[in-house]
Protein backbone atom coordinates (compact mmCIF):
# COMPACT_ATOMS: atom_id res chain seq x y z
CA UNK A 1 0.00 0.00 0.00
CA UNK A 2 1.42 3.12 -0.97
CA UNK A 3 0.38 6.71 0.95
CA UNK A 4 0.56 9.21 -1.56
CA UNK A 5 1.78 12.46 -1.93
CA UNK A 6 0.40 14.75 -4.98
CA UNK A 7 0.76 17.68 -6.73
CA UNK A 8 -0.47 19.07 -9.98
CA UNK A 9 0.75 21.01 -12.64
CA UNK A 10 -1.39 23.36 -14.66
CA UNK A 11 -1.12 24.95 -17.89
CA UNK A 12 -2.76 25.91 -21.35
CA UNK A 13 -3.13 22.99 -24.29
CA UNK A 14 -5.13 25.46 -26.67
CA UNK A 15 -3.20 24.33 -29.75
CA UNK A 16 -4.27 21.28 -29.96
CA UNK A 17 -8.34 21.49 -28.83
CA UNK A 18 -8.83 25.22 -28.84
CA UNK A 19 -8.02 26.73 -24.81
CA UNK A 20 -8.75 24.84 -22.45
CA UNK A 21 -7.14 24.00 -18.87
CA UNK A 22 -4.78 20.88 -19.16
CA UNK A 23 -4.48 19.29 -15.88
CA UNK A 24 -1.02 17.37 -15.06
CA UNK A 25 -0.95 15.03 -12.06
CA UNK A 26 1.65 13.19 -10.80
CA UNK A 27 1.30 10.91 -7.57
CA UNK A 28 4.08 9.64 -5.80
CA UNK A 29 3.83 6.46 -2.82
CA UNK A 30 6.23 6.37 0.54
CA UNK A 31 9.26 6.08 -1.66
CA UNK A 32 8.96 9.52 -3.02
CA UNK A 33 8.83 7.76 -6.59
CA UNK A 34 6.19 8.42 -8.96
CA UNK A 35 3.47 5.66 -8.99
CA UNK A 36 0.33 7.15 -11.18
CA UNK A 37 0.60 10.20 -13.93
CA UNK A 38 -2.36 11.50 -15.72
CA UNK A 39 -2.68 14.39 -17.91
CA UNK A 40 -6.20 15.38 -19.10
CA UNK A 41 -8.84 17.62 -20.25
CA UNK A 42 -12.44 17.88 -19.12
CA UNK A 43 -15.25 19.76 -19.27
CA UNK A 44 -18.19 19.47 -18.11
CA UNK A 45 -22.27 19.77 -18.74
CA UNK A 46 -24.95 19.59 -15.89
CA UNK A 47 -29.31 20.08 -16.05
CA UNK A 48 -30.39 20.93 -12.84
CA UNK A 49 -33.75 22.44 -11.74
CA UNK A 50 -34.07 25.87 -10.94
CA UNK A 51 -36.54 28.30 -9.51
CA UNK A 52 -40.10 27.16 -11.02
CA UNK A 53 -39.14 23.78 -11.74
CA UNK A 54 -37.17 25.54 -14.78
CA UNK A 55 -34.52 23.36 -16.16
CA UNK A 56 -31.32 25.28 -16.17
CA UNK A 57 -27.40 23.83 -17.72
CA UNK A 58 -24.15 24.45 -16.33
CA UNK A 59 -21.83 24.61 -18.14
CA UNK A 60 -17.85 24.52 -17.14
CA UNK A 61 -14.62 23.58 -17.44
CA UNK A 62 -12.26 21.80 -14.32
CA UNK A 63 -10.83 24.79 -13.14
CA UNK A 64 -7.45 25.71 -12.71
CA UNK A 65 -7.30 25.47 -8.53
CA UNK A 66 -7.91 21.41 -8.85
CA UNK A 67 -6.24 19.59 -5.72
CA UNK A 68 -5.22 15.54 -6.37
CA UNK A 69 -6.26 14.72 -2.35
CA UNK A 70 -7.13 10.94 -2.71
CA UNK A 71 -5.61 10.01 -5.73
CA UNK A 72 -3.85 6.52 -4.37
CA UNK A 73 -1.52 3.85 -5.72
CA UNK A 74 -1.65 0.20 -4.58
CA UNK A 75 -0.01 -2.92 -6.31
CA UNK A 76 -3.64 -3.88 -8.12
CA UNK A 77 -5.33 -0.88 -8.25
CA UNK A 78 -5.22 3.15 -8.45
CA UNK A 79 -7.27 6.05 -7.96
CA UNK A 80 -7.09 9.41 -9.98
CA UNK A 81 -8.98 12.07 -8.21
CA UNK A 82 -9.40 15.64 -8.76
CA UNK A 83 -11.00 17.97 -6.39
CA UNK A 84 -12.70 21.29 -7.05
CA UNK A 85 -14.94 24.16 -5.69
CA UNK A 86 -17.37 23.64 -2.65
CA UNK A 87 -16.98 19.82 -2.47
CA UNK A 88 -16.94 18.92 -6.17
CA UNK A 89 -14.90 15.53 -7.17
CA UNK A 90 -14.23 13.65 -10.29
CA UNK A 91 -12.31 10.41 -9.91
CA UNK A 92 -11.24 7.87 -12.13
CA UNK A 93 -10.12 4.30 -10.75
CA UNK A 94 -8.06 1.68 -12.39
CA UNK A 95 -7.57 -2.16 -12.03
CA UNK A 96 -4.51 -4.59 -13.07
CA UNK A 97 -5.71 -7.43 -15.32
CA UNK A 98 -2.87 -9.76 -15.86
CA UNK A 99 0.45 -8.21 -17.49
CA UNK A 100 -2.57 -4.94 -18.47
CA UNK A 101 -4.76 -2.50 -16.71
CA UNK A 102 -7.97 -0.94 -18.07
CA UNK A 103 -10.00 2.17 -16.41
CA UNK A 104 -13.20 0.41 -14.80
CA UNK A 105 -15.10 3.53 -13.43
CA UNK A 106 -15.24 7.32 -13.86
CA UNK A 107 -17.31 8.94 -10.98
CA UNK A 108 -18.38 12.56 -10.58
CA UNK A 109 -19.69 13.81 -7.48
CA UNK A 110 -21.02 17.63 -7.04
CA UNK A 111 -23.06 20.19 -4.50
CA UNK A 112 -25.76 21.69 -6.42
CA UNK A 113 -25.58 24.19 -3.82
CA UNK A 114 -22.42 25.92 -4.94
CA UNK A 115 -23.77 28.74 -6.79
CA UNK A 116 -20.68 29.49 -8.15
CA UNK A 117 -20.94 26.59 -10.41
CA UNK A 118 -25.00 26.14 -10.00
CA UNK A 119 -26.66 29.23 -9.76
CA UNK A 120 -30.13 29.86 -9.01
CA UNK A 121 -30.44 25.82 -7.90
CA UNK A 122 -33.37 25.10 -5.95
CA UNK A 123 -31.79 22.07 -4.13
CA UNK A 124 -28.59 21.33 -1.68
CA UNK A 125 -28.40 17.81 -2.99
CA UNK A 126 -25.10 16.30 -3.32
CA UNK A 127 -25.70 14.17 -6.67
CA UNK A 128 -22.83 11.24 -7.41
CA UNK A 129 -23.09 9.63 -11.01
CA UNK A 130 -20.78 6.63 -12.13
CA UNK A 131 -20.46 5.89 -15.68
CA UNK A 132 -17.46 3.04 -17.13
CA UNK A 133 -14.45 4.07 -18.81
CA UNK A 134 -13.46 3.14 -22.19
CA UNK A 135 -9.55 2.58 -21.42
CA UNK A 136 -9.16 -1.23 -21.44
CA UNK A 137 -6.15 -3.89 -22.36
CA UNK A 138 -3.15 -1.09 -21.63
CA UNK A 139 -0.05 -3.30 -21.10
CA UNK A 140 1.33 -1.88 -17.60
CA UNK A 141 4.70 -0.50 -18.92
CA UNK A 142 2.70 1.85 -21.36
CA UNK A 143 0.62 5.47 -21.01
CA UNK A 144 -2.48 5.51 -22.25
CA UNK A 145 -2.91 8.26 -24.90
CA UNK A 146 -6.40 9.20 -26.63
CA UNK A 147 -6.40 13.09 -28.17
CA UNK A 148 -10.19 12.25 -29.61
CA UNK A 149 -12.67 13.52 -27.99
CA UNK A 150 -14.51 10.95 -25.38
CA UNK A 151 -18.31 11.58 -24.77
CA UNK A 152 -19.80 10.32 -21.10
CA UNK A 153 -23.52 10.99 -20.35
CA UNK A 154 -24.44 9.90 -16.80
CA UNK A 155 -28.09 10.83 -16.19
CA UNK A 156 -28.49 14.27 -16.27
CA UNK A 157 -24.27 14.47 -16.84
CA UNK A 158 -22.23 14.74 -19.54
CA UNK A 159 -18.71 15.18 -19.75
CA UNK A 160 -16.11 15.63 -22.07
CA UNK A 161 -12.59 14.18 -21.96
CA UNK A 162 -9.78 14.61 -24.41
CA UNK A 163 -6.29 14.99 -25.11
CA UNK A 164 -6.07 12.21 -22.56
CA UNK A 165 -2.13 10.72 -21.40
CA UNK A 166 -2.31 8.37 -18.60
CA UNK A 167 -0.21 5.86 -16.71
CA UNK A 168 -1.71 4.19 -13.67
CA UNK A 169 0.87 1.75 -12.73
CA UNK A 170 4.34 3.54 -13.33
CA UNK A 171 6.89 1.41 -12.44
CA UNK A 172 10.45 2.49 -11.16
CA UNK A 173 9.30 6.08 -10.57
CA UNK A 174 10.14 7.12 -14.27
CA UNK A 175 6.95 7.51 -16.78
CA UNK A 176 6.99 5.42 -19.85
CA UNK A 177 7.64 6.22 -23.39
CA UNK A 178 5.77 3.48 -24.91
CA UNK A 179 2.24 4.12 -25.94
CA UNK A 180 -0.97 2.81 -26.52
CA UNK A 181 -3.53 4.92 -28.29
CA UNK A 182 -7.03 4.66 -28.48
CA UNK A 183 -9.28 3.44 -31.27
CA UNK A 184 -10.55 6.84 -32.08
CA UNK A 185 -7.04 8.21 -32.72
CA UNK A 186 -6.46 5.62 -35.20
CA UNK A 187 -7.53 6.51 -38.77
CA UNK A 188 -9.89 3.72 -40.66
CA UNK A 189 -9.45 3.23 -44.42
CA UNK A 190 -12.21 1.35 -45.85
CA UNK A 191 -10.42 -1.67 -47.83
CA UNK A 192 -11.82 -2.40 -51.59
CA UNK A 193 -13.19 -5.25 -51.77
CA UNK A 194 -12.26 -7.16 -54.93
CA UNK A 195 -13.69 -10.03 -57.03
CA UNK A 196 -10.92 -13.23 -57.79
CA UNK A 197 -10.95 -14.37 -61.31
CA UNK A 198 -9.47 -17.44 -62.43
CA UNK A 199 -6.68 -17.77 -65.20
CA UNK A 200 -8.29 -20.25 -67.40
CA UNK A 201 -9.51 -18.68 -70.41
CA UNK A 202 -12.13 -20.98 -70.62
CA UNK A 203 -13.80 -19.52 -67.67
CA UNK A 204 -17.24 -17.76 -67.68
CA UNK A 205 -16.76 -14.36 -66.89
CA UNK A 206 -17.66 -13.60 -63.43
CA UNK A 207 -20.84 -11.46 -62.67
CA UNK A 208 -21.41 -9.36 -59.49
CA UNK A 209 -24.44 -9.74 -57.73
CA UNK A 210 -24.08 -7.87 -55.36
CA UNK A 211 -26.07 -3.85 -55.49
CA UNK A 212 -25.03 -1.19 -53.80
CA UNK A 213 -28.37 0.68 -52.47
CA UNK A 214 -28.88 4.48 -53.89
CA UNK A 215 -28.44 7.08 -51.19
CA UNK A 216 -31.13 9.50 -50.52
CA UNK A 217 -29.69 12.79 -50.01
CA UNK A 218 -30.59 13.83 -46.40
CA UNK A 219 -33.61 16.37 -46.88
CA UNK A 220 -33.21 20.14 -46.49
CA UNK A 221 -33.94 21.71 -43.06
CA UNK A 222 -36.57 24.36 -43.25
CA UNK A 223 -35.39 27.74 -42.15
CA UNK A 224 -35.27 28.03 -38.27
CA UNK A 225 -38.26 30.15 -36.33
CA UNK A 226 -36.63 33.12 -35.03
CA UNK A 227 -36.32 33.51 -31.11
CA UNK A 228 -35.96 36.44 -29.04
CA UNK A 229 -34.21 36.25 -25.82
CA UNK A 230 -33.36 38.60 -22.71
CA UNK A 231 -31.93 38.49 -19.74
CA UNK A 232 -32.82 40.70 -16.78
CA UNK A 233 -30.10 41.11 -14.10
CA UNK A 234 -32.63 40.48 -11.35
CA UNK A 235 -35.68 38.82 -12.79
CA UNK A 236 -38.07 39.16 -15.12
CA UNK A 237 -40.09 42.16 -14.78
CA UNK A 238 -36.66 44.44 -14.54
CA UNK A 239 -34.79 46.35 -17.54
CA UNK A 240 -33.10 43.81 -19.78
CA UNK A 241 -29.27 43.44 -19.77
CA UNK A 242 -28.77 41.31 -22.80
CA UNK A 243 -30.59 40.93 -25.69
CA UNK A 244 -30.63 38.52 -28.67
CA UNK A 245 -33.07 37.78 -31.98
CA UNK A 246 -31.99 35.05 -34.18
CA UNK A 247 -33.11 31.82 -35.80
CA UNK A 248 -30.48 28.87 -35.29
CA UNK A 249 -28.97 25.79 -36.55
CA UNK A 250 -26.59 23.11 -35.51
CA UNK A 251 -24.48 21.27 -38.02
CA UNK A 252 -22.11 18.68 -36.01
CA UNK A 253 -20.00 15.45 -37.01
CA UNK A 254 -20.45 12.15 -34.73
CA UNK A 255 -19.19 8.87 -35.87
CA UNK A 256 -18.36 9.83 -39.10
CA UNK A 257 -21.75 11.10 -39.98
CA UNK A 258 -22.67 14.81 -40.32
CA UNK A 259 -26.15 15.87 -39.03
CA UNK A 260 -28.05 19.52 -39.23
CA UNK A 261 -30.46 20.58 -36.34
CA UNK A 262 -32.48 23.58 -35.93
CA UNK A 263 -32.91 25.26 -32.51
CA UNK A 264 -36.54 25.08 -31.55
CA UNK A 265 -37.49 28.44 -29.69
CA UNK A 266 -40.96 27.42 -28.36
CA UNK A 267 -40.61 26.27 -24.74
CA UNK A 268 -37.04 26.74 -24.38
CA UNK A 269 -35.57 27.57 -21.35
CA UNK A 270 -33.31 30.86 -21.19
CA UNK A 271 -30.86 31.53 -18.93
CA UNK A 272 -27.71 33.66 -18.24
CA UNK A 273 -26.08 36.35 -16.90
CA UNK A 274 -24.58 39.89 -17.42
CA UNK A 275 -21.53 41.56 -16.26
CA UNK A 276 -18.69 44.35 -16.58
CA UNK A 277 -16.44 42.16 -18.48
CA UNK A 278 -18.03 38.56 -20.00
CA UNK A 279 -22.00 38.05 -20.06
CA UNK A 280 -24.05 35.02 -20.86
CA UNK A 281 -26.73 33.24 -22.97
CA UNK A 282 -28.13 29.79 -22.42
CA UNK A 283 -30.49 28.26 -24.74
CA UNK A 284 -31.96 24.58 -23.46
CA UNK A 285 -34.85 22.84 -25.81
CA UNK A 286 -35.70 19.43 -25.68
CA UNK A 287 -32.90 18.30 -28.04
CA UNK A 288 -30.09 20.94 -27.80
CA UNK A 289 -28.55 23.17 -25.17
CA UNK A 290 -26.41 25.81 -26.85
CA UNK A 291 -24.47 28.17 -24.44
CA UNK A 292 -22.88 31.93 -25.81
CA UNK A 293 -20.18 33.48 -23.80
CA UNK A 294 -19.33 37.19 -24.99
CA UNK A 295 -16.84 39.39 -23.92
CA UNK A 296 -16.06 43.23 -23.68
CA UNK A 297 -12.65 44.77 -24.16
CA UNK A 298 -13.87 48.08 -23.11
CA UNK A 299 -14.30 49.50 -26.47
CA UNK A 300 -15.52 46.52 -28.45
CA UNK A 301 -17.76 43.16 -27.69
CA UNK A 302 -17.58 39.79 -29.25
CA UNK A 303 -18.65 36.29 -29.40
CA UNK A 304 -15.87 33.88 -27.26
CA UNK A 305 -17.08 31.06 -26.29
CA UNK A 306 -19.49 28.57 -27.93
CA UNK A 307 -20.79 25.48 -26.32
CA UNK A 308 -23.29 23.14 -27.73
CA UNK A 309 -24.59 19.96 -26.25
CA UNK A 310 -26.96 17.55 -28.21
CA UNK A 311 -29.31 16.18 -25.33
CA UNK A 312 -30.64 13.31 -27.90
CA UNK A 313 -28.83 10.02 -28.92
CA UNK A 314 -25.46 9.56 -28.08
CA UNK A 315 -25.22 13.00 -26.45
CA UNK A 316 -22.76 15.60 -28.67
CA UNK A 317 -20.78 18.17 -27.13
CA UNK A 318 -18.46 20.73 -28.27
CA UNK A 319 -17.11 23.69 -26.90
CA UNK A 320 -14.55 26.51 -28.69
CA UNK A 321 -13.08 29.54 -25.79
CA UNK A 322 -11.51 31.41 -28.48
CA UNK A 323 -14.17 33.01 -31.11
CA UNK A 324 -14.11 36.09 -32.87
CA UNK A 325 -17.45 36.08 -34.12
CA UNK A 326 -20.29 39.00 -34.08
CA UNK A 327 -17.89 41.31 -32.85
CA UNK A 328 -18.50 45.33 -33.04
CA UNK A 329 -18.86 48.77 -30.99
CA UNK A 330 -19.87 48.72 -27.37
CA UNK A 331 -22.90 50.39 -27.21
CA UNK A 332 -23.91 49.22 -30.48
CA UNK A 333 -25.83 46.12 -31.52
CA UNK A 334 -24.56 43.68 -34.27
CA UNK A 335 -26.93 42.28 -36.62
CA UNK A 336 -26.93 40.09 -39.45
CA UNK A 337 -30.15 39.33 -41.54
CA UNK A 338 -28.35 37.41 -43.98
CA UNK A 339 -27.61 33.62 -43.47
CA UNK A 340 -24.30 33.22 -41.66
CA UNK A 341 -22.21 30.17 -41.68
CA UNK A 342 -19.35 29.60 -39.16
CA UNK A 343 -17.28 27.14 -38.81
CA UNK A 344 -16.30 26.18 -34.99
CA UNK A 345 -14.43 22.97 -35.70
CA UNK A 346 -14.18 20.00 -37.30
CA UNK A 347 -16.97 18.93 -35.80
CA UNK A 348 -19.48 21.50 -35.35
CA UNK A 349 -21.19 23.96 -37.80
CA UNK A 350 -23.16 27.55 -36.68
CA UNK A 351 -26.02 28.43 -38.40
CA UNK A 352 -28.16 32.14 -38.20
CA UNK A 353 -30.47 33.59 -39.62
CA UNK A 354 -31.72 37.51 -38.75
CA UNK A 355 -28.96 37.74 -36.47
CA UNK A 356 -29.17 40.96 -33.92
CA UNK A 357 -27.51 41.06 -30.36
CA UNK A 358 -25.92 42.68 -27.99
CA UNK A 359 -24.87 41.67 -24.76
CA UNK A 360 -23.68 45.06 -23.43
CA UNK A 361 -24.91 48.26 -22.61
CA UNK A 362 -28.68 47.57 -23.68
CA UNK A 363 -30.52 51.11 -22.41
CA UNK A 364 -34.00 51.04 -21.50
CA UNK A 365 -34.66 47.17 -22.92
CA UNK A 366 -33.72 48.14 -26.70
CA UNK A 367 -31.38 47.14 -28.80
CA UNK A 368 -28.82 50.18 -29.63
CA UNK A 369 -28.29 51.26 -33.16
CA UNK A 370 -27.59 48.14 -35.19
CA UNK A 371 -24.05 47.67 -37.00
CA UNK A 372 -24.76 45.63 -39.93
CA UNK A 373 -22.76 42.77 -40.95
CA UNK A 374 -22.23 43.70 -44.42
CA UNK A 375 -19.13 45.73 -45.24
CA UNK A 376 -20.52 49.42 -45.64
CA UNK A 377 -17.60 49.07 -48.99
CA UNK A 378 -19.90 45.89 -49.92
CA UNK A 379 -22.92 48.18 -49.94
CA UNK A 380 -21.32 51.02 -51.89
CA UNK A 381 -19.32 49.03 -54.52
CA UNK A 382 -22.47 48.67 -57.24
CA UNK A 383 -23.30 52.61 -56.52
CA UNK A 384 -20.05 53.45 -57.41
CA UNK A 385 -19.90 51.20 -60.16
CA UNK A 386 -23.03 52.55 -62.23
CA UNK A 387 -22.29 56.20 -61.42
CA UNK A 388 -18.47 55.71 -62.89
CA UNK A 389 -20.30 54.00 -66.15
CA UNK A 390 -22.74 57.39 -65.91
CA UNK A 391 -20.00 59.73 -66.04
CA UNK A 392 -18.05 57.70 -68.83
CA UNK A 393 -21.15 57.59 -71.19
CA UNK A 394 -21.65 61.32 -70.50
CA UNK A 395 -18.57 62.17 -71.56
CA UNK A 396 -18.46 59.82 -74.74
CA UNK A 397 -21.75 61.50 -75.81
CA UNK A 398 -20.40 65.33 -74.76
CA UNK A 399 -16.84 64.25 -77.41
CA UNK A 400 -19.29 63.06 -80.35
CA UNK A 401 -20.87 65.78 -80.20
CA UNK A 402 -18.14 68.28 -80.15
CA UNK A 403 -16.69 66.06 -82.48
CA UNK A 404 -19.82 65.80 -85.22
CA UNK A 405 -19.99 70.05 -84.73
CA UNK A 406 -16.44 70.45 -86.14
CA UNK A 407 -16.80 68.17 -88.93
CA UNK A 408 -20.42 70.14 -90.05
CA UNK A 409 -19.11 73.47 -89.13
CA UNK A 410 -15.41 72.44 -91.49
CA UNK A 411 -18.58 71.07 -94.42
CA UNK A 412 -19.82 74.68 -94.43
CA UNK A 413 -17.14 76.62 -94.56
CA UNK A 414 -16.04 74.63 -97.47
CA UNK A 415 -19.62 74.61 -99.58
CA UNK A 416 -19.17 78.14 -99.14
Amino acid sequence: MYRCAAFVLLFSCGVVFHQSHGVEVNVTGEDKKLCLYANLMLNFSVSYKGADNKTLTALFKLPENVMSDGSKCDEKTSTLKLNFGDGHSWSMNFNKSGKSYLADQITFSYKLSDSNYFPGSSSNKTITVSQNANINDVELDNCYSCKSKDEISANLVNMTLWNVLVQAFVANGSKSENITSCSADHSTTPVPTTIPTTAATTAAPVTNTTTTPPTTPPTPLPTPQTGNYSISPSGPNTTACLLASFGLRIGFKQNQTYQEMNFDPHGANVSGKCGVSSSELVLVSEELTVAFTFVNDTKKFRLLTLNVTVNTGSGFHEVDTNLTLWETNIGSSYMCNKEQNSTISDQLSLYTFNLRVQPFGVKKGDFSTAVDCQPKAESYVVPIAVGVALVILIVIVVVAYFIGRRRNMASGYQSF
